[in-house]
């Protein structure tokens, strides 16, 4: 049955839409499709990439991190490393710190952060 099952979306909670959708916004290059308030949260969402932001009402305290149980990071692909070097171009346009692309056997990835510390990735397959 696994192999049938297919991902639908991300959604992540952050502190602040208000912050995170602009944010988002110029990373994706595109505005949310949805803004929504339900009673208890407000939620944002991209079609693509199937992509989502919640804000509750009732915030837990606390910093991200991945060494926490829960989300690690959300990688996004890319076709080629060739992709990559696009995407960290864009992040350095945007003022986005990130770490450089780092290339391993299993392919390559550059890492960095949304302003609530959500660890993010591009990920490209080895060529």
């Amino acid at each position: 049955m696994a192999e049938t099952l297919q991902l639908t979306h991300i959604a992540l909670t952050v502190r602040d839409l208000d912050v995170s959708i602009p944010w988002y916004e110029r990373l994706f290059g595109a505005p949310p499709v949805v803004d929504h308030r339900d009673p208890s949260f407000r939620w944002a969402a991209w079609r693509a990439p199937s992509f989502g932001l919640h804000q509750h009402d009732e915030q837990v305290a606390g910093e991200f991190s991945e060494r926490r149980s829960g989300l690690d990071h959300v990688a996004f692909g890319c076709a080629t490393r060739d992709e990559l070097l696009t995407w960290q171009a864009r992040l350095d346009a945007l003022g986005i710190e990130h770490g450089g692309i780092v290339d391993a056997f299993y392919g390559s990835g550059l890492a960095f952060r949304d302003p609530d510390g959500i660890a993010l990735e591009l990920f490209a397959p080895p060529a």
